[in-house]
């Protein structure tokens, strides 16, 4: 099945960062089956190795779950919000907690989008659609 978007373009760069490879699998199988041109993927299984993918690749859009060992995600969020190398990333959490207190949490730290898990292919799609859009 494929989700169609509205304007091929340029291919995104995305970072999933989760420390269940199941779920980093899923994101990137839904990031396929959207008509938006996605082009290189990596994946961290926490904030620290998605640091180091920050460092040396350019990105378009993080795609972070909340809860992860090592370094968490609003951990990572606050990493990368005062850099200026990163002032263009399109930051995107996709989690299970979407309680008040996890939003107002991360409300300081320039997220983009809030993915809550279960996810629809519709539902990644607008975002895949939103991140294109503005990289464009």
């Amino acid at each position: 099945m494929t989700v169609h978007a509205t304007d091929p373009g340029r291919p995104l760069t995305i970072l999933i960062v989760d420390d269940s490879a199941m779920m980093r699998a899923l994101i990137r199988r839904v990031a396929g089956l959207v008509d938006v041109p996605v082009g290189r993927i990596f994946e961290a299984r926490d904030g620290r190795e998605a640091l180091a993918i920050l460092e040396a690749e350019p990105v378009d859009a993080l795609f972070t779950d909340i809860n992860m060992p090592v370094m968490t995600g609003p951990e990572l969020l606050r990493a990368i919000a005062d850099g200026v190398r990163w002032s263009r990333l399109i930051r995107v959490i996709v989690t299970t907690d979407g309680s008040s207190a996890r939003r107002l949490e991360v409300a300081g730290l320039r997220v983009d989008h809030y993915i809550r898990k279960p996810f629809t292919p519709e539902m990644m799609r607008d975002v895949l659609d939103d991140v294109h859009a503005r990289c464009a």
